[in-house]
C-alpha cells in the first residue's frame, strides 16, 4: 500500500470508528483509538523520511483515481510527499499525537469523548489532504474540511449560545476568503489549463506568463490565506474560537489550520517570487497584524484570548517574512511556533483544568507553588516566544527581523516594537498566574492541583522541542554555511531565494537589538506586576479601554457589515412571508372554501344522488365516444 495511502488512512479511520462505535465504546478506548490512529501516521511519516532524504529531488507520489476528464483537462485526486509536504506532515502528525495524549485526561470528564476524538482525527486527515495534495485542487478539498472541523470543533459545547456564535463566525469569515482562493484558482485553470503543481508552478516560473496574470491569481490566493491565518481584516474569528476545548485551540489555532496560509504561499513560492506587487502587500498586511495582535494582547486578562492576540501576532511575523521573501525563515517560524504555542495553550489548559475551569488571570496568583510542572514548562514556552536567547523562538525571530532589516528599515522598526509587546505582555501573563500573592475569591489555593501525567507529559516534550527547536535551522554566523531547513528546502523551490547574510557588525546590532527587546519586556513587567505587585489592569479609561476592547473592532463590523446584513435579511423575509406566502394562502383560501362546500353537496351519503351521477357519467362517456367516431 502507497505510504501516503497509509498516513491519510489511519485519521481518516479513527475518525470512522469513534464517529460509529465510539459511543458504544469505554472512555479510555475510545480516546486511545484516537490518540493511536494519529501516532500511527506520525511513525509513518518518519519512516518515509529518509527516503526522501537520500534523493535530493525524492518524492513519493500516488493518484488515487480522476475526477473527470473535461476535454483534457484532468482534475485527479492526486498526492505528494515531498520535502515540504512531510516537514509539515511531521508536524501535523507530532504535535497532534501529543495534544490527542493531553486531551485523554483533559476530555475525560466530558459526556462524549468518543465525539470529540473522532472531530479531532478528522481534522488532522484534513490537514494532512492540504499538505499532501498534489494540486490545488485536493489542496481546496483539505482546505474546506479543516474549516468545517473547525466549526465543529469551536462549536463543540453548542449548548452554550455564544460558544455556537464563536463557531458561526469561524466558519462565515473562513468562507470569506476562500472566495478569493476558488476565484484564485478558477484564474490558475483559465491560463494555465491544469491545477497541479508540478504543470503550474513550473510554467509560471520560467516567466513568460503576464505579471497582470501571476500578480492578479498571488493577490486571489492570499486572500484566502488571510481568511485561514485570520490577517487583517479577516482575523477576529481566531480569538473567539477561544471557546472550544482547549486541546482545539492548541492543535487547529497554534500548530497547524491557522498555518495552512504560510503553506500555501510557500508552495506557491514560484509565484510570488515573480510578484513583487502581491509580496508588498504580504508584507504590510503582516506588519499591521502582528502589530495589532500584540497591542490587544497586552490588556487581556482571558488566558486563553491573550494567547489567541499572540497567535494572531505571531502569525503577522511569519506574513512580514514571506513579504519579503524569506520563505524558509517562514517556515521555520511556522515550525518553532508549532512548539512552543502548542506549549503554551496546552499550558494554559493545565492551569484551567488546576483551577476548576477558571480563565481569567485576575483570579490567579501565586499557582507556581501548587503547579509546579506546569509552571516550568510554560515558563520555557514563555521564554522562547520572547526571544530568549538561543532558544527555539529567538533564532526563528532574529532571522526573520533580520530579513526586514535588509528589505525595509521602517518595517524592521515596527516589528522589533511589536516583538517587544510580545515579551512584554506575555511575561504579564506568566507572573500575574504563577507569580505574587494568590488572588482567588471564590476559591482556595489548596484547592489548585497539578495536572495527571497523560496531560504534564505533552508539556514536557514540548518544551524539550521549544528549547531544542532552533537546532533545525541555525543562523549562517553560527554555522557559516546554509541552516538544516534551508538546505532541506532548496529542491523544493523553483527560483531561488536569495537570503540576506550581514557583516559580523551589523549581525551583533541585531542581534544586540533583539536581546534588548527581551530583556526589556521582561524587566518592565516583572517590575509592574513582581516588585509592585500591581493587579491586573481593568482597562476603564484610555488607551487601556481601547486595547481592553480590542480597538472596537468587532463593534464596528457588527455595526457597518453585520447588523445591515440581519436588517436587510429580515426585510426580505417579512416581504416574502407576508406578501408571498401570506398573499398565497388566503388568496387560495376562497377557492378552496367554495370548492369544499360543492363537494360537500354531491359527497352527500344519497344513494339515490349517487345512481343519478353515475348514470349522466355513463351517458355523457358513451354520448363523447359517438361525437369523436
Amino acid at each position: 500500500m502507497n505510504p501516503i495511502a497509509i498516513i491519510l488512512l489511519f485519521p481518516l479511520l479513527g475518525f470512522i470508528l469513534n464517529g460509529v462505535f465510539g459511543h458504544k465504546l469505554p472512555k479510555l478506548v475510545s480516546s486511545s483509538l484516537g490518540a493511536l490512529m494519529i501516532l500511527l501516521s506520525f511513525v509513518t511519516a518518519i519512516s518515509q523520511w529518509s527516503q526522501i532524504a537520500f534523493d535530493i529531488n525524492g518524492s513519493i507520489s500516488w493518484e488515487a483515481y480522476t475526477f473527470f476528464n473535461l476535454d483534457g483537462l484532468l482534475f485527479r485526486a492526486s498526492f505528494a510527499l515531498d520535502r515540504l509536504s512531510i516537514w509539515m506532515t511531521l508536524i501535523i502528525t507530532g504535535i497532534g499525537t501529543l495534544i490527542h495524549l493531553y486531551s485523554m485526561s483533559y476530555m475525560d470528564h466530558d459526556k462524549n469523548p468518543a465525539k470529540f476524538f473522532s472531530y479531532l482525527n478528522f481534522f488532522v486527515f484534513n490537514m494532512l489532504l492540504l499538505v499532501l495534495g498534489s494540486n490545488f485542487l485536493m489542496m481546496f478539498f483539505g482546505w474546506e474540511g479543516v474549516g468545517l472541523c473547525s466549526y465543529l470543533l469551536i462549536g463543540f459545547w453548542y449548548q452554550n449560545a455564544s460558544f455556537g456564535a464563536a463557531a458561526r463566525k469561524a466558519f462565515v469569515m473562513n468562507r470569506i476568503g476562500d472566495l478569493g482562493l476558488l476565484l484564485g484558482m478558477f484564474l490558475i485553470v483559465k491560463n494555465f489549463g491544469s491545477l497541479e503543481y508540478n504543470e503550474v508552478l513550473p510554467a509560471i516560473a520560467e516567466g513568460s506568463t503576464s505579471n497582470v496574470v501571476i500578480t492578479s491569481i498571488a493577490i486571489l490566493l492570499f486572500i484566502g490565506a488571510m481568511g485561514k491565518s485570520a490577517q487583517i481584516p479577516l482575523f477576529t474569528w481566531l480569538p473567539d474560537a477561544m471557546a472550544g476545548p482547549t486541546p482545539v485551540s492548541a492543535l487547529i489555532h497554534a500548530a497547524t489550520m491557522v498555518t495552512a496560509g504560510i503553506y500555501l504561499v510557500v508552495r506557491c513560492q514560484a509565484m510570488y517570487s515573480l510578484a513583487p506587487m502581491a509580496q508588498e502587500l504580504i508584507l504590510w498586511v503582516g506588519l499591521a497584524t502582528a502589530l495589532l495582535g500584540a497591542l490587544i494582547g497586552l490588556r487581556q486578562n482571558d488566558i486563553k484570548k491573550v494567547l489567541a492576540y499572540s497567535t494572531v501576532s505571531q502569525l503577522g511575523f511569519m506574513f512580514v517574512a514571506l513579504g519579503v521573501g524569506a520563505y524558509t525563515t517562514a517556515l521555520f517560524h511556522v515550525t518553532t511556533h508549532a512548539f512552543f504555542k502548542a506549549l503554551l495553550f496546552l499550558g494554559a489548559g493545565s492551569v484551567i483544568h488546576g483551577v476548576q475551569d477558571r480563565q481569567d488571570i485576575a483570579t490567579m496568583g501565586g499557582l507556581k507553588k501548587m503547579m509546579p510542572i506546569t509552571y516550568i514548562t510554560f515558563l520555557v514556552g514563555t521564554l522562547a516566544i520572547s526571544g530568549f536567547p538561543l532558544l527555539s523562538g529567538f533564532f526563528s525571530k532574529d532571522e526573520i527581523l533580520a530579513n526586514v532589516f535588509h528589505h525595509n528599515i521602517i518595517a524592521y522598526v515596527v516589528l522589533v516594537f511589536a516583538a517587544l509587546l510580545t515579551a512584554t505582555y506575555m511575561f504579564r501573563l506568566l507572573f500575574l498566574t504563577f507569580h505574587g500573592e494568590f488572588r482567588g475569591t471564590d476559591y482556595k489555593l489548596s484547592d489548585v492541583h497539578e495536572s495527571n501525567w497523560k496531560m504534564t507529559l505533552p508539556l514536557i516534550i514540548l518544551a524539550i522541542l521549544s528549547v531544542l527547536g532552533g537546532a533545525l535551522n541555525l543562523p549562517h554566523y553560527l554555522m557559516h554555511q546554509e541552516g538544516f531547513l534551508a538546505s532541506w528546502l532548496k529542491p523544493t523551490f523553483l527560483i531561488f531565494e536569495h537570503a540576506e547574510h550581514s557583516d559580523l557588525a551589523t549581525e551583533i546590532g541585531l542581534i544586540s537589538v533583539a536581546v534588548f527587546v527581551f530583556l526589556f519586556g521582561w524587566f518592565y513587567s516583572r517590575n509592574k506586576y513582581i516588585s509592585k505587585s500591581e493587579s491586573p489592569e481593568s482597562g476603564s479609561e484610555g488607551i487601556a479601554k481601547v486595547l481592553a476592547n480590542k480597538f472596537y473592532i468587532d463593534e464596528i463590523y457588527n455595526k457597518l457589515i453585520v447588523r445591515p446584513i440581519e436588517f436587510f435579511g429580515d426585510v426580505l423575509f417579512a416581504l416574502f412571508d407576508t406578501l408571498l406566502l401570506y398573499g398565497i394562502t388566503f388568496s387560495i383560501n376562497p377557492i378552496l372554501r367554495f370548492t369544499g362546500r360543492l363537494n360537500r353537496k354531491i359527497q352527500n351519503g344519497n344513494i339515490e344522488y349517487y345512481l343519478i351521477y353515475m348514470v349522466g357519467a355513463i351517458a355523457l362517456l358513451l354520448g363523447l365516444n359517438l361525437f369523436f367516431a
